[in-house]
This record gives C-alpha cells, structure tokens and sequence, in this order.
C-alpha cells in the first residue's frame, strides 16, 4: 500500500509498504477514507521535535472504515465508519487516572508513537476510535479531531461579557472563530497577516476581521472590552502584538505552537491581571465535536483549502510551510471522487 513516511526533519517520503496485517488483541485495521494535514505535521517535518520512530507515518487527523477487529474488541464492528481519537495515553500515570489524559505524563499522538492516517491502511488501538454517521462527508468526518482542539480552546476561555479576538485564521483559529460565533454572546474578531484566509474565516463564520490595533478594534466593538483571545498563530512578535490590545482582566488561550521563546515584562501580567492559557490538545470534547458534525457540514467544507492525493503530500507542506493557502485544511483523499458523466 502507499503511505506518507516522515524519516527525518525534512524528510517526508510517499513509499510502496506493506500493508498492515490481522491487528493485534484491542487493536482495528482501517480503510483510511480521508486525512488532514495538522500545523503540528508541519512543525515535526520542519523541526522534528516529535519523532520517536524512524520511519512512521504521519497523519492524526483521519476517518475511516474498520475492515478488521483484533482479539477482544466490541466497540466497533466491521463496516463501522470511525473518527481516530490523535492523543496516545498511558492510562497509569497520575494525570490519566484523574481523567485528564491530555495531560498524560507520557501522552504521544498518533503518527508519532504509532502508524498514523497518511496511508491507504492504518491500524489503531479500539479505544482510540469514535463512530460516526455512515452519511457523514468524508471530508467533514476528517476534520473532528482539530474541531475538538478548536473546542477545548473555546472552552477554557471565560464566559465574560465584551469581545473575542482570535489572532490567527489557520485550522484551529478559523474553527475556533466557527464555534464562537455560534456561541459567544459578544462581537467575535479575527486577524491574520495572510488577508485572503482572513476574507474566508470572516465570510463563513461571519467574523468580523480587525488589525491587532487598539483604535480599530474598539471600533469594530462599540468600545466594548476586550476580555478573551485566541493566540492561535505560534507567532511571538503577533503574541506581544495581542498582549498590547487587550484589556485589563483579559484571558488568552494559547493554542498555537511556537518557534521561539518569550521575553515579556511578567508586571504587565500581573497588573494587568492577565490570564495566559495553556491549551493542549484537548480533554473529553471529542464525543461533542463528532456530534457537532453533521450541523456544521456546510461551513467546515466551506473552509476546506484544498483536497489531494497521497502523492500530493510533499508538495503540499511546501505550499502550506510557504504560507500559500487561503483556506483553513488541506484534505487527503485516498480515493479521489469519480466525476459523473
């Protein structure tokens, strides 16, 4: 079968391999349907900060059709289509026990620790996997994992009244900006340098796009505060800009991974009393991200960047690290649609 395997830091190869076999005890072989392609793939290619394995292949964000139960498994059945949980824990460690297994103390992902999705095939543990509508687009199903991220994100923002920034229109800021708009009571903002994704997010979500700019956003809100942001850029010089616009009592969820290290004032924090965020992954929002799918079809496919081959991976990181993209995902396809006659 034909996979996408990362080697090394700038080293991804589309490869001939062997197809995987009858899965072990608690584990499912898959027909991978579709996969996306994550900022956190990028980051691993560009640096290879994650790699544990040599070679493995890549993909977290992936749906597809179990073809193949091992010993004990009855949470699925053949046929069943599936949405992959990305996040592999222990189960033994402290955090896990306390039900917080994003916080694993050895918590690696899929793609990394094990075969991921950017394969015709892929075999994955049973707990891992969700169930989803057999109607459900391919396409929309593949996005329920950075959906959940996106959501643990809005999450952990306070319910205060004002405005919402989201600084950054990548996956997570643009369906972090989805869900807001659905959701929070006040004005939802967004900015990002790259103008035609920018255009997009506003147009979908109905956003409205600002300049990380004090006087235009207090435009843009009637004056109202700024009390919640989404850092979802991994940018550190659009990081400080954020810090510069919001109001005292502000909390920023930091999502975005970062290549570089902060030098900030910690007294602008404090007397401030600014709230930074931390959000990895995601906690239990997978389960209400799947079932947010079907409602949510028609914006998710209408952010979509661009749909692919396996064979289109290699160029398409260098299209996406190029910052050349003006929607939100870059879908995998293992079985481009057949156009009618």
């Amino acid at each position: 079968m034909k996979a996408a395997r990362l080697y090394g830091p700038g080293d991804l190869r589309v490869e001939d391999i062997a197809p995987p076999g009858i899965p072990d005890a608690g584990w499912v072989k898959l027909r991978v349907d579709a996969a996306g392609i994550c900022g956190s793939d990028l980051h691993n290619f560009r640096t290879g900060q994650w790699i544990s394995r040599s070679p493995s292949t890549a993909g977290h964000e992936l749906t597809g059709t179990v073809t193949a139960l091992g010993e004990g498994v009855d949470t699925v059945v053949v046929g069943d289509r599936v949405v992959a949980d990305s996040r592999f824990w222990c189960g033994e460690c402290a955090q896990c026990r306390a039900g917080r297994r994003h916080l694993c103390a050895s918590l690696g992902f899929v793609g990394e620790v094990c075969d991921g999705g950017f394969a015709e095939q892929a075999v994955l543990p049973a707990r891992l996997l969700h169930v989803v509508d057999a109607a459900l687009d391919e396409r929309v199903a593949a996005m329920a994992e950075p959906l959940s991220v996106a959501l643990h994100a809005v999450r952990r923002l306070p319910k205060a009244a004002g405005s919402v920034l989201v600084v950054g229109c990548g996956p997570i800021g643009g369906l972090a900006a989805l869900l807001l708009c659905r959701n929070f009571p006040g004005a939802v903002l967004v900015a990002d340098r790259n103008q035609a994704r920018c255009a997009r997010v506003a147009r979908v979500t109905g956003a409205t796009i600002v300049d990380l700019d004090r006087d235009a956003i207090a435009a843009a809100t009637g004056n109202a505060p700024l009390l919640a942001a989404v850092e979802a850029t991994g940018s550190i010089a659009a990081f400080t800009q954020l810090l510069g616009v919001v109001d005292s009592g502000s909390a920023v969820a930091m999502v975005g991974i970062f290549h570089g290290r902060l030098d900030i004032d910690p007294n602008l924090l404090v007397e401030r009393e600014i709230t930074l965020l931390g959000c990895h992954a995601f906690a239990d929002e997978l389960p209400d991200a799947v079932r947010m799918l079907g409602e949510l079809s028609e914006p998710l496919l209408a952010l979509i960047d661009r749909e692919i081959g396996l064979d289109d991976i290699p160029s398409a990181y260098e299209r996406l690290l190029a910052g050349q993209s003006d929607g939100l995902k870059t879908i995998i396809r293992m079985r481009q649609p057949v156009e009618p006659a």
